[in-house]
């Protein structure tokens, strides 16, 4: 026979108190919802296509830790991108999603994250979430033709599953409105400073041959021509995106502007638990870790608190699961 929903349901408020810290205190209807969310996380089989010391793979990657998903990296070469040849996107991060037989590849950080989250919470089959956000040609401001994703920062939720996520409106909309601040503000402000300086360019350089995937000479002429490169080009970054003339002062004020946004009364946006804001400015920074930049960062902005929170939400939440 079936057993009763009420006697599952008793079983399950008893499990609560069985759990491992952090989920020792979850209310039953929260339980329910992280098992719901396990058991479509270990039916999912996840490539990840990346740059290590990219921002928005760092995004990515941050997201799959939060939320304990198993995944396998292939690191790119960055000068022949041989590893993702199957791609006719040539960007990364470029996700591969295994279901059972089915297969879909996702494109753009944004998209990645909005896409999975949905899946987790809504449990739609991935290969029709993907089809809610769609590609579309476009010419930036430099006249350059690219690719744009429609809805990116949008969960595709029934209000029930909204309520559940969100519990108000603005908080949904809170989320948007920083992912998007982190793609369009935050991380144009890394480049300048990681390459701030001649010798933070080859400091740079040396960290990204170091942890990419680059042949012996690839790597030497990559660390000497792309620290000069990069120097350079971080001038020219500076004047596209009007930065000030020390362009610390630019990142110190993001981050005490997102410091702010938090405010005081919660640890983070997301209130209790990181939210996907939260994860995507932790993701776009700690590409800077062992960099002069990001030493500087944590000493003379307020951000360093709210990050040390969010790194080890991420560790717990890895351990938890």
């Amino acid at each position: 026979g079936t057993v009763p929903l009420s006697l599952l349901w008793s079983m399950l408020v008893d499990a609560c108190s069985l759990l491992p810290e952090p989920f020792a205190y979850l209310k039953a209807s929260e339980t329910l919802f992280f098992l719901f969310q396990l058991s479509l996380s270990s039916r999912l089989q996840l490539t990840l296509y990346q740059y290590k010391t990219c921002p928005f793979c760092s995004k990515v990657r941050a997201f799959l830790d939060f939320h304990a998903l198993p995944y396998k990296v292939v690191e790119v070469n960055p000068v022949r991108r041989v590893e993702i040849k199957f791609s006719s996107y040539r960007k990364v991060p470029i996700l591969v999603a295994q279901e059972g037989d089915s297969s879909q590849q996702l494109n753009d950080s944004s998209v990645i994250i909005s896409a999975l989250k949905t899946y987790l919470v809504s449990g739609q089959p991935l290969e029709e979430i993907i089809t809610y956000y769609p590609s579309m040609k476009a010419v930036n401001d430099q006249g350059k033709e690219v690719t744009e994703f429609c809805n990116k920062y949008w969960l595709m939720l029934d209000e029930k599953e909204a309520q559940q996520m969100y519990g108000r409106k603005e908080a949904r909309t809170e989320e948007m409105k920083w992912r998007q601040w982190a793609d369009d503000w935050l991380v144009h402000l890394i480049s300048p400073n990681v390459y701030r300086t001649p010798t933070e360019a080859l400091a740079s350089f040396d960290y990204i041959v170091r942890e990419g995937k680059f042949g012996a000479v690839e790597g030497a002429m990559a660390k000497y021509v792309g620290a000069a490169a990069m120097y350079l080009i971080s001038k020219r970054l500076k004047s596209r995106h009007h930065l000030q003339d020390d362009v610390r002062e630019d990142l110190y004020e993001a981050a005490n502007k997102w410091v702010a946004a938090v405010g005081k009364d919660r640890p983070f946006m997301g209130g209790q638990k990181p939210n996907l804001a939260d994860l995507a400015v932790y993701g776009v920074l700690r590409v800077m870790e062992g960099l002069e930049a990001f030493d500087d960062l944590m000493q003379h902005s307020r951000i360093q608190p709210w990050y040390l929170r969010v790194e080890k939400a991420i560790a717990e939440a890895s351990l938890t699961h």
